[in-house]
């Protein structure tokens, strides 16, 4: 009895919390429900540890002048390889984007592994593959999936967020 006494008690507060709220207007903007990828469209910086596991590029370095593509990626992820299989396949469409492939939870390893089972190393446009070790890809884009890939333009600002699997097509479409 006591039990539901207390969820009784604790349902009528909230119940007149959420009244008060009404009836004084308080509602919460909009703008309060964006990711914050939605509120700052520009390209933040942050730092990569790439595959060395000692160099540290900050995204603050990456030249204006060409598309950019940020991509979230899983080295043991079936789409994430599905996906970079078919972007590498198609890079002829893409050259003109700069590539940056991160992960947030592996170890060098397999992220090497990873740069190695798709001959990365043949591509001019990709950068940097390493590590987002302070996970802010992940809090700044809100992402619950991988493959997750940020297309920036030229003047490094947003185009789209591109959730999953993707193409060079699909990519195409967005930097041309």
């Amino acid at each position: 009895m006591r039990k539901l006494m207390l969820i009784v008690a604790v349902f009528t507060f909230m119940a007149t919390m959420a009244f008060a709220q009404q009836k004084t207007g308080e509602t919460k903007s909009s703008t309060d429900t964006l990711k914050p990828y939605q509120k700052y469209p520009t390209l933040p910086a942050f730092n990569i540890k790439a595959m060395d596991s000692v160099t540290i590029f900050n995204t603050y370095n990456i030249p204006e002048g060409k598309p950019t593509a940020i991509m979230l990626f899983s080295p043991e992820c079936k789409h994430c390889k599905k996906t970079i299989k078919a972007i590498t396949r198609g890079m002829d469409s893409i050259k003109n984007v700069q590539f940056y492939l991160i992960t947030g939870y592996h170890d060098y390893a397999a992220i090497r592994a990873f740069y190695e089972e798709h001959h990365l190393a043949d591509y001019k446009n990709i950068h940097v593959v390493g590590r987002d070790y302070e996970y802010f890809f992940l809090t700044f884009f809100g992402t619950t999936i991988v493959p997750d890939i940020a297309i920036y333009d030229e003047h490094k600002k947003l185009v789209t967020l591109i959730e999953g699997e993707t193409t060079a097509s699909e990519i195409h479409k967005y930097v041309h």
